[in-house]
C-alpha cells in the first residue's frame, strides 16, 4: 500500500511539474493516458488516479468526449480563490494592507536600478491613464506597478502569495478607481520612497494609501509602528 501511494504521489508530482513549468500551458489538452504512462513510467491506473487528484485540486478539468485540459497552474491560487470569491472590498483592502506594507519595506531595501526605472515608468503611465479617464489602462498600470513592487521585494514566497491574490486585487483596484478616494498622484511618493531606499517612508505611504481607501484613519501608521517599534 505504501509503495502504491508513493507511486501515485510521484505521478502527481510529475504531472504538476509539467503544468507549473509551462510545458502544458493553461487551456491546453494534456496527453492521453498511454502517452502519460510512458512519460511518467507508471501504470495506467496510477496515471488515472494522479490525473483525478489534480482534477480535485482544480488544476485539471475533464471534458466529456474531448480529453483533459489544464485549468490552472496553481493549487494555492484555486484554494485562495474559493476563499475570497465574493469577499467584501474592505476585507480585501485589509489583507492588501497587511501584505503590501512589508512588500514596500523590502522593495525599498532590495530594489535594483532596473526596478526603479520600471516603477517610475509605470507611475507615469498610471497617472496619464487617470488623467484621461481610461479605466482599463488605469487598472492595468496600477496592477503592474504593485506587481513590480512585489518583485522588487525579492522574496519568492511573498511574491507567490501576491500572485495568487491577483484576481481579487485586480477587482479591488478596479473598484477603487470607480470609487476614487485619491488624485492621480497617489503613488508618486511611494515610488520615490522606494527609489530613495527609504523603507519607513515606503511603508508609511502604502499604509496611508490603503487605510484611506478603507476609511480607517485611526489605523494609519499603526502597522508601521507595530513593525518598527516607533511610538511617535
Amino acid at each position: 500500500m505504501t509503495r502504491r501511494t508513493n507511486l501515485i504521489d510521484l505521478a502527481v508530482g510529475r504531472l504538476r511539474q509539467q503544468i507549473t513549468s509551462g510545458a502544458w500551458p493553461v487551456g491546453t489538452r494534456i496527453p492521453a493516458e498511454p502517452e502519460l504512462t510512458e512519460l511518467i513510467g507508471v501504470g495506467r491506473n496510477t496515471v488515472r488516479e494522479a490525473v483525478q487528484s489534480l482534477v480535485h485540486a482544480g488544476m485539471l478539468e475533464r471534458r466529456q468526449g474531448s480529453g483533459t485540459y489544464v485549468l490552472s497552474d496553481s493549487e494555492l491560487g484555486n484554494a485562495m480563490g474559493r476563499q475570497i470569491a465574493g469577499a467584501h472590498q474592505r476585507d480585501v483592502l485589509e489583507v492588501r494592507r497587511s501584505l503590501e506594507v512589508e512588500t514596500a519595506r523590502l522593495a525599498a531595501v532590495r530594489r535594483t536600478d532596473a526596478h526603479v526605472t520600471e516603477l517610475r515608468a509605470l507611475q507615469t503611465t498610471r497617472a496619464a491613464a487617470f488623467a484621461g479617464g481610461q479605466l482599463d489602462e488605469m487598472v492595468a498600470a496600477d496592477l503592474a506597478l504593485h506587481r513590480t513592487i512585489a518583485s522588487a521585494a525579492q522574496n519568492p514566497v511573498l511574491l507567490a502569495l501576491y500572485e495568487n491574490l491577483l484576481d481579487a486585487i485586480t477587482e479591488n483596484i478596479r473598484f477603487n478607481f470607480e470609487h476614487p478616494a485619491h488624485d492621480d498622484d497617489a503613488h508618486h511618493s511611494l515610488v520615490e520612497a522606494i527609489a530613495a531606499a527609504d523603507p519607513l517612508a515606503a511603508m508609511r505611504e502604502i499604509e496611508a494609501y490603503l487605510s484611506d481607501l478603507i476609511g480607517d484613519e485611526t489605523a494609519q501608521d499603526g502597522v508601521v509602528q507595530a513593525m518598527t517599534g516607533d511610538e511617535g
